[in-house]
């Protein structure tokens, strides 16, 4: 399975469990950036960040390693809706090698 078709699997999920509160979107994939959009409500008693960090989770669970590195751009009217722009940093787990052969 390719990064870009994880990701999108990573989102899927994520909008399955947070779609009530908040909905995510891939804005950017270029090397090992991915810019990601949030979109929602979001749960005032969950910290803002969670949500970063789920995404983060989620993609361990595909063998990927994505890290939150920078919010780009935040955007809150007073309904407690908000729009998000967090950049990820995208590099994947370490394999296992036995004398250096995979």
């Amino acid at each position: 399975m390719e990064v870009e078709e994880k990701l999108r699997k990573v989102l899927e999920e994520f909008n399955r469990l947070h779609g009530s509160e908040a909905s995510a979107r891939i804005l950017k994939l270029e090397g090992d950036e991915v810019v990601i959009e949030f979109e929602g409500s979001f749960c005032a008693t969950c910290g803002l960040y969670d949500y970063f960090d789920d995404i983060k989770w989620e993609a361990m669970d595909l063998g990927l390693e994505l890290e939150p590195v920078e919010v780009l751009e935040a955007e809150e009217d007073d309904f407690e809706h908000g729009r998000y722009v967090v950049r990820y940093r995208l590099g994947r787990k370490p394999v296992l090698t036995v004398d250096g052969k995979n």
